[in-house]
């Protein structure tokens, strides 16, 4: 079996990297950045290095794929399933990896379905690059079970949410609305702990309350994700806002959560962290943004 991957950015190299070398014969890709001079050198530079092969257009990677994962951002999702339904051949499996609300699911499920492809969403469970390939899904459609039976020996861990599409994306929606909300959280609270110079204090109270979480660690974690992700989580946030208002609530905390990814992402855009080291703590990061007078802790009065 063929296995094509649409987006090869960081989930889409992770999965065809491990599937190349857990012995699939025939990994291919493609991502719309492979018409910029300078990401398509990197892409190229990775894939060989991986044993990918590489497409110029969807049309061509759905020409040689029995199974297609899309891996691409939120936003791009819907548009991914309507220019797959063109050119998708009859029994090819499309796998639909992205945070979509179910509603966006359900419209691009039946636009692969009509033009005779198995539509099967996944929702990922937690982050891809502790787990690689392991990461937890939850998969569901109509061909969830069965789609679960051939991923099982390729390395991937699945579970069946549901026969119905929507369920899962709804257990990941929901999900999203606490994990991202926490990391938009805490860049907000520690940056102003940080500047106020009361951090140490806030991270002990935190501590005292939830001893079993390394919270100092764990903020240092959300940082960094964010710095990397925001933009990826903001359109996340986004669908989730979509699903929350579907569900008939007014998404104040998934909106207000997008607002404070996004507000991080443009920051990474204007190069705040490049100076940044891999290894950086949470501080690094709050250091880093704005002007250097604003980032620095306010001196205690009296």
């Amino acid at each position: 079996m063929i296995v094509g991957l649409i987006g090869y950015g960081e989930v889409g190299k992770i999965l065809s990297a491990a599937l190349a070398a857990g012995g699939q014969k025939k990994v291919i890709a493609y991502d719309i950045l492979l018409k910029d001079a300078k990401a398509a050198a990197a892409m190229k530079e990775r894939a060989a290095k991986d044993g990918v092969q590489l497409r110029g257009s969807p049309a061509e990677l759905l020409a040689d794929a029995q199974l297609v994962i899309s891996a691409v951002t939120a936003s791009a999702a819907h548009d991914v399933a309507v220019e797959a339904a063109k050119s998708i051949r009859p029994g090819t499996w499309f796998v639909d990896l992205n945070s979509c609300s179910p509603k966006t699911k359900s419209s691009s499920a039946q636009l692969i379905d009509a033009a005779g492809g198995r539509f099967v969403e996944s929702a990922v469970m937690t982050s891809v690059p502790p787990y690689g390939i392991k990461v937890p899904m939850q998969l569901g459609g109509p061909h969830a079970a069965e789609l679960a039976s051939l991923l099982a020996p390729l390395g991937f861990s699945v579970e069946v949410a549901s026969a119905e599409i929507g369920y899962a994306s709804a257990i990941k929606m929901c999900r999203s609305v606490v994990i991202k909300g926490m990391e938009a959280i805490f860049v907000e609270s520690l940056i102003s702990a940080r500047r106020y110079g009361v951090e140490q204090h806030v991270l002990a109270s935190l501590q005292e309350t939830f001893p079993t979480i390394d919270w100092e660690q764990q903020a240092s974690y959300f940082f960094s994700r964010v710095a990397q992700h925001g933009k990826r989580r903001a359109e996340e946030m986004r669908e989730v806002a979509v699903t929350v208002r579907e569900a008939g609530l007014d998404p104040h905390m998934a909106a207000a959560t997008a607002e404070r990814q996004d507000w991080m992402a443009k920051l990474a855009a204007r190069g705040a962290f490049a100076g940044v080291g891999a290894e950086a703590g949470w501080r690094e990061y709050a250091d880093a943004w704005g002007d250097k007078d604003l980032a620095a802790p306010l001196k205690k009065s009296g």
